[in-house]
């Protein structure tokens, strides 16, 4: 079974759901996860990373980048990098924001740029946008992410309201798709 962390801030609320639809995903496909706000990490947590086999990286997007909260992890993250105790683990990441853009691919290229240190795998999405004229808010991959996943809440909206169902079921497929690729990279199948 593939342990499976999700490492991630949320400031209000909204990337938090996110985050527990990407678990909800790689608990159905077998996998051993937990989430882990960046907030709350100590040595144990820590430790905890260092015998996943995959971490998922969350944060909003603000400000064109991930959250002060998450970079401050990221720049703690020094000491299992100079080990390169991550090196081989499956990475991945996902973002939040209130625009449908609002720079979300700056947050994500972060993540692949922190997982590239670490000597990670990093994972995308797998799943086309949609892009029709018939596709509807509430489709997969609405907000159209490829290298990550991308969601969307309203600055207005309480995270009861936001991300819409298309968004979470979205994160749902990715947190399935990310423990379905570390279950075979574990077995050695690529």
């Amino acid at each position: 079974m593939s342990k499976i962390v999700i490492v991630y801030h949320s400031g209000y609320g909204h990337t938090k759901k996110v985050a527990e639809a990407v678990l909800a995903g790689t608990l159905e496909a077998g996998a051993d996860a937990k989430l882990m706000p960046v907030g709350e990490i100590d040595d144990a947590g820590w430790t905890e990373l260092a015998a996943a086999d995959a971490i998922i990286f969350g944060a909003p997007t603000y400000m064109g980048g991930p959250s002060a909260d998450f970079k401050k992890f990221a720049d703690a993250s020094s000491k299992p990098w100079f080990g390169q105790t991550w090196k081989d683990k499956i990475a991945a990441g996902f973002t939040n924001s209130a625009t449908m853009n609002g720079d979300k691919f700056s947050t994500i290229q972060y993540f692949v740029t922190l997982a590239m240190q670490h000597s990670m795998i990093w994972v995308g999405t797998g799943m086309m946008p949609s892009n029709t004229k018939a596709a509807t808010r509430n489709d997969l991959n609405y907000v159209g992410g490829f290298t990550g996943l991308l969601a969307q809440s309203p600055a207005d909206a309480s995270p009861e309201e936001a991300p819409p169902p298309g968004d979470l079921e979205t994160a749902r497929m990715f947190g399935k798709r990310v423990a379905d690729v570390t279950a075979r990279w574990n077995a050695g199948v690529r």
